[in-house]
């Protein structure tokens, strides 16, 4: 008898190494079989302010008007803090934002998507979005609630790229063979790749809606695998001096390291003067950010910007 247990014991232990083995290789050949052509990952910049400043009054007030952003925000119910403190600051300075929640909630509106696996979440966000929203908007920002963004930065920093190109952007990181857009920074798409992806999430084998067997891959890095199927690849935001735009960790963590890192630098040392996101803020810090960015001013200083990003029609944004 406790020979066949032990037995019996050893089987699952040698059936999970094998699954694991199996779901690793599969894995594995996601990452080498898509690679139609050698691919390099690179890192894609902002336009020099001189290059804006060559532009006609004309070509700047177009290209101001023609970039248009659609950003969407993935809730749960127990977000509610996050949800009321995003919906009350940055959103209000996307063209259009909506909530996908997992559950409807009666509290704010949103698009419930009836599920809590956060994978599942994205893909019904990004399907929703690309049937509503594919003819009015070129650019989709996708953020979690602890996310602040400035959208005046996103689209400054948008503004020579042409949406009918697969861009794929954010805060990159590699995991083994896998270079991926880490969705703590927010995920950028253009409407290209978001067409792409639209299409391969119909498709089983190659964008599956659970993961493995094992252990579940994050939402960010399936994503980023389903976009590899169909040449879209990360791409690392910086600034014209090479400082990342879009950040995973708030202001105040960033600060902290600078000051140990670079004790005689920290403020160059931490931050892009063009950051787009910072992530991993409580809902009051977000209030306190808004009065930073767009309310606190010096009198009498003039900024004196090149472009200017109108607020929405209707909108009540600082």
């Amino acid at each position: 008898m406790i020979s066949e247990s032990s037995s019996f014991i050893k089987g699952v232990v040698l059936g999970g190494v094998f699954c694991m083995l199996v779901t690793l290789l599969g894995h594995i050949k996601v990452g080498h079989g898509t690679k139609a052509h050698h691919h390099e990952h690179h890192h894609i910049q902002a336009p020099n302010k001189e290059d804006v400043l060559n532009l006609s009054e004309g070509e700047r007030v177009e290209l101001s008007k023609s970039i248009r952003v659609y950003c969407i925000i993935l809730v749960k119910p127990k977000d509610l803090g996050h949800w009321a403190a995003a919906r009350e600051t940055w959103s209000k300075h996307c063209d259009k934002a909506e909530f996908y929640s997992s559950e409807n909630v009666k509290v704010f509106d949103s698009v419930a998507v009836n599920t809590n696996d956060m994978w599942v979440m994205m893909r019904k966000a990004y399907k929703i979005t690309y049937e509503r929203y594919k003819d009015e908007f070129s650019w989709f920002f996708l953020a979690y609630p602890t996310t602040f963004a400035i959208i005046e930065n996103l689209k400054y920093f948008l503004l020579k790229k042409d949406p009918s190109q697969p861009f794929y952007i954010g805060h990159t990181v590699k995991s083994g063979d896998l270079e991926y857009v880490d969705g703590e920074g927010g995920i950028v798409l253009s409407l290209e790749s978001l067409r792409r992806l639209a299409h391969v999430l119909g498709d089983p084998d190659k964008c599956p809606e659970q993961g493995g067997m094992i252990w579940k891959l994050a939402e960010d890095k399936q994503l980023a695998i389903c976009l590899k199927y169909t040449g879209v690849f990360a791409e690392n935001a910086e600034d014209s001096e090479g400082k990342d735009v879009f950040n995973t960790k708030s202001v105040g963590a960033l600060i902290k390291e600078a000051m140990s890192t670079h004790p005689q630098q920290v403020v160059d040392g931490c931050c892009s003067d063009m950051a787009i996101t910072f992530s991993g803020l409580a809902p009051n810090h977000m209030h306190v950010m808004m009065y930073g960015v767009y309310r606190l001013r010096p009198y009498g200083h003039s900024y004196s910007d090149a472009l200017v990003f109108l607020p929405p029609p209707g909108s009540d944004n600082d």
